[in-house]
């Protein structure tokens, strides 16, 4: 169960991208307020007159409304804004690997994480697609909240629409033989508890996408829409939830489509993703399900290209934190 009332651990990311400058103005932005979180991170890497070094989650409340809370990573990092390096490996994934047991253990009510160089992380031997995965090997042997089903399933989050790629980190080919229909009704079981008890939405509405263009034009494009999907949508139903679809993935992103449901199941990581960020490019949150802790992260990667610059947006790291406290206050 999350503690809403502990603060949430931020992890560091990526030292040498946008995330520490971004962690520091969303620092600014939200000090005077509730949604209170703490950095896992090298201090080294901000000015010592805009940080407070801390010991624990514990530190974080007496420090918050002043000073952005640091707490200093075992591993030290060698960082040069916009390069990413293998040797910084050790101490990213440290980060991650703390907050989730500060969120395991509730002294974090959920976590938020800063985006990972998955090049600088796979070149050090790092054997995890993405965040999703990776979280989702760190929290398997913690136990669900009851009546649960277990994920990972990732979630792109934004003021107008919510989607949910039931394949995630593949290629295209990859991903359609990787589709099935039990892979689509544990989806959207698991979307759909989550937006019950971590959004708040009491009778859920789900969107199903087909896979090929028209959702197959009756099997003319291709028979995964009526032999894999269509079974889904029908099991999803006969487990009581509001669910329609296979339906074609180009007329399901306007407005007055977004209006018939509350989040949108795609088969495709691009079919979720290229809505989403086109409609909130800044402040959309990717939000992982399925998990026995709270995780949001901006949906942004590390900005290489503009790192240090002083021009790094901090919107979706914001949302993310403030989606997190708000999901950690539900859920509990």
């Amino acid at each position: 169960m999350a503690n809403a009332t502990a603060p949430l651990a931020l992890t560091m990311g990526e030292p040498g991208g946008v995330g520490p400058e971004i962690a520091q103005s969303a620092w600014e932005k939200l000090c005077g307020g509730d949604s209170r979180f703490f950095l896992i991170a090298d201090p080294s890497l901000f000015p010592a007159d805009k940080i407070a070094e801390i010991s624990g989650p514990q530190d974080v409340a007496s420090i918050f409304a002043d000073r952005l809370p640091v707490l200093p990573l075992e591993k030290s990092v060698t960082a040069n804004p916009g390069e990413a390096a293998p040797e910084n490996a050790g101490a990213v994934i440290e980060s991650i690997e703390r907050a989730v047991a500060f969120a395991l253990s509730g002294e974090a009510a959920g976590i938020v994480t800063n985006p990972i160089q998955k090049s600088a992380l796979i070149a050090a031997g790092f054997q995890f697609p993405g965040h999703t995965e990776f979280l989702g090997e760190l929290a398997k042997d913690a136990a669900m909240p009851s009546g649960r089903m277990r994920g990972p399933v990732m979630m792109l989050a934004g003021p107008d629409l919510k989607t949910v790629p039931v394949t995630i980190h593949q290629s295209v080919k990859d991903a359609v033989h990787t589709l099935s229909t039990d892979l689509i009704v544990r989806t959207g079981m698991i979307a759909a508890q989550a937006l019950i008890h971590e959004f708040g939405i009491e009778t859920p509405r789900l969107a199903i996408s087909g896979l090929n263009p028209h959702a197959g034009e009756g099997g003319a494009l291709g028979a995964e829409d009526d032999d894999i999907i269509a079974p889904a949508v029908s099991a999803l139903q006969d487990a009581g939830l509001d669910v329609h679809g296979p339906l074609p993935a180009d007329t399901m992103f306007h407005a007055e489509a977004r209006e018939t449901y509350d989040a949108a199941l795609c088969m495709l990581h691009d079919q979720a993703l290229i809505p989403a960020k086109t409609l909130a490019f800044h402040d959309a949150v990717n939000v992982t399900l399925g998990l026995p802790i709270i995780r949001t992260s901006p949906d942004h990667g590390t900005a290489l290209d503009i790192a240090g610059k002083g021009v790094a947006r901090a919107d979706s790291l914001v949302a993310a934190i403030e989606m997190a406290a708000g999901m950690a206050a539900r859920r509990k």
